[in-house]
């Protein structure tokens, strides 16, 4: 059973991918697998993911600190804090501070369990291949399209 609890600012979990740290604030074991927080903290110019879409989860991005673009289908957009970004399943997105101040967001993902591979990446011991993150993507029902990254992190002057 789950208790309530009090998270102070360095309370959580933490796992980095590039230069995005994610901090695990509710796990879906928490919820009985209706969601799950994660709050991503990103360096400047750091994107988050590559271009992706997953089947199971709906993504909600709230900014707290500095500017987020992102690509949510078709449309290309550049939000700030107070902002949400909704990320249905099925779409394709990416994400990134698009500042070059760091910037801090919180990630609800409904139902729990992609958060699951976020915390996946604290086990890696060297940064994967693109072919070595398409795998670990694809047990959590996630593809990438780095095709489609390139042009982005070009773009935006990118780092991942």
């Amino acid at each position: 059973m789950t208790t309530a609890r009090v998270l102070g600012p360095h309370d959580g979990d933490i796992s980095a991918l590039g230069g995005v740290r994610d901090r695990f604030l509710i796990d879906g074991k928490d919820t009985d697998g209706r969601f799950a927080l994660v709050q991503h903290l990103f360096e400047p110019r750091a994107l988050a993911a590559p271009m992706h879409r997953h089947r199971d989860e709906d993504e909600y991005t709230f900014v707290l600190t500095g500017r987020i673009g992102a690509v949510l289908g078709e449309e290309e957009l550049v939000v700030g804090p107070g902002d949400l970004l909704f990320k249905p399943r099925d779409q394709w997105h990416t994400f990134w501070n698009a500042g070059d101040e760091p910037a801090t967001v919180l990630e609800i993902v409904s139902p729990a369990g992609l958060e699951e591979l976020f915390r996946s990446f604290a086990a890696l011991t060297a940064e994967p291949s693109p072919e070595e993150l398409a795998e670990m993507a694809a047990r959590y029902g996630c593809d990438l399209d780095f095709e489609a990254t390139g042009p982005v992190m070009e773009r935006h002057g990118l780092t991942f």
